[in-house]
């Protein structure tokens, strides 16, 4: 993995609290859901395949694709690099 320091590439929300902004992120998702999943793989013989199929996405979404914007890596694997990355700061600067 590159030497990219996630911590600085990090951006806080830009809208207000309780606001339309605050919903644009889980609207955007729902839609790329429903657009990859839910209307291309359907209709469903029963809510169990759905639940199992949902459940596929989710882990591929997170675990699997790669992201162009963050080195080619996983979500999750850029979340887990962030949160070492945070604790080797810390105890660079409390140490033990």
């Amino acid at each position: 993995m590159g030497r990219l320091n996630f911590l600085s590439v990090i951006k806080p929300s830009v809208g207000s609290r309780v606001d339309g902004y605050d919903n644009a992120l889980a609207q955007t998702l729902k839609g790329l859901y429903k657009a990859e999943q839910i209307h291309r793989r359907g209709p469903w013989k029963s809510r169990e395949s759905l639940e199992l199929a949902t459940l596929q996405w989710v882990n591929w979404f997170n675990n699997i694709r790669l992201l162009e914007s963050i080195g080619y890596i996983p979500p999750a694997e850029a979340e887990a690099y962030y949160w070492w990355e945070l604790t080797q700061k810390a105890e660079t600067a409390h140490p033990t």
